[in-house]
């Protein structure tokens, strides 16, 4: 098994077919009864070529992991692109509103969530030993820097974006996922009301003139 520093890198089409095996056999069979040759003959490469790329199943786990949040935290910058963008003051509360509930019915509903979610429910343990921390603080930092942007616009009095970032997020989702075990706007129509008026209530500590 070769080293970390002889692993192989870069965006081949092998890689991609690795992690694209990986990330169905792990939802499908698990993490520990998953095989390095079930791996390999799914993505159509040798073992070796599975070992030269990864090295072993927890750092192939962690590039899945990593795989489906590059693509939820792209899913939030664009919706932060078509939501939250030439706002003025009158319109503030809507585009939040907007932005949470495209956040809450296209992200948390979408296969990258779900996968996101089975793995973490998987009987393995291997997700705790993983180093996500840039991962899982990308959407966090994503709307910060917008938020941040609306403070320069002189929408928004706020001092720290990343905790008034984070206390949104608190006051939208988190209330909607400690209440219904779901944030997901577009299974569960009592998720919608709670948005709005955490939008509200981040409006009354942060807008401008309050």
């Amino acid at each position: 098994m070769p080293s970390a520093r002889t692993l192989r890198e870069g965006a081949t089409p092998k890689r991609a077919a690795i992690v694209a095996a990986a990330r169905e056999l792990f939802l499908s069979d698990g993490f520990d009864r998953t095989s390095v040759d079930a791996l390999a003959a799914r993505a159509g490469v040798s073992k070796r070529t599975v070992y030269d790329y990864f090295g072993d199943k927890v750092t192939l786990l962690n590039a899945v992991v990593e795989a489906v949040g590059r693509s939820m935290v792209a899913t939030i910058r664009r919706t932060l692109d078509e939501t939250l963008v030439a706002v003025d003051a009158a319109g503030l509360e809507e585009a939040l509103v907007a932005f949470a509930m495209r956040i809450s019915t296209e992200m948390l509903g979408s296969p990258e969530y779900a996968t996101l979610e089975r793995l973490a429910r998987a009987d393995s343990g291997q997700l705790a030993k993983l180093d996500r921390y840039e991962i899982e603080n990308a959407p966090e930092e994503a709307l910060a820097e917008r938020l941040g942007t609306l403070a320069r616009a002189g929408l928004l009095d706020l001092a720290d974006p990343r905790l008034a970032a984070d206390q949104f997020i608190a006051l939208t989702f988190g209330v909607a996922l400690n209440r219904l075990r779901s944030a997901n706007a577009a299974e569960d129509p009592r998720v919608g009301p709670i948005i709005v008026e955490g939008v509200r209530v981040f409006l009354r500590a942060y807008r401008t003139g309050r």
